[in-house]
């Protein structure tokens, strides 16, 4: 799998130590897209367009609350940001979503809490044809329209 992940330069040690373990568990090859931009919309809608664009299977973006790389990561076309706070919006955000980009803060998630996130995150897939499909059809459709 290959990884893009990125932040703003308040959630630099997040980052870090998201990467560190992500190594550790072998789920991929990891593409740092930085942290020294203090306009996070600039390394969230790049990332967004590299994952749009499926040079990146998944992507993963941070801030203080990760609400702010969420909306600006969602302005790209064929990027599905959710903001993830806990294991189980994780989880759905893959299995009933089908995001490709997991947004998290580091101010309002500790480190066990955000490896556990990308654990979901990571090793789910959607599950096409589940009682979600019509509903991520929906926005893949206007998304694709615009």
């Amino acid at each position: 799998m290959k990884i893009a992940i990125g932040c703003d330069p308040n959630a630099q040690d997040a980052k870090e130590q998201l990467i560190r373990y992500i190594q550790n568990q072998g789920y991929g090859e990891i593409t740092d897209f930085g942290s020294t931009d203090p306009v996070y919309a600039h390394t969230a809608i790049r990332l967004a367009e590299s994952v749009a664009a499926k040079e990146y299977d998944r992507g993963i973006l941070i801030c203080g609350t990760g609400i702010g790389v969420c909306v600006a990561a969602n302005k790209v076309k064929g990027a599905y940001a959710a903001l993830v706070s806990d294991v189980y919006s994780a989880e759905r955000a893959r299995l009933s979503n089908d995001a490709n980009i997991a947004c998290m803060g580091a101010f309002t998630t500790g480190e066990k809490v955000r490896e556990q996130m990308i654990d979901a995150f990571l090793t789910n897939e959607f599950a096409k044809g589940c009682p979600s499909q019509q509903k991520v059809d929906a926005f893949v459709e206007y998304d694709n329209a615009r």
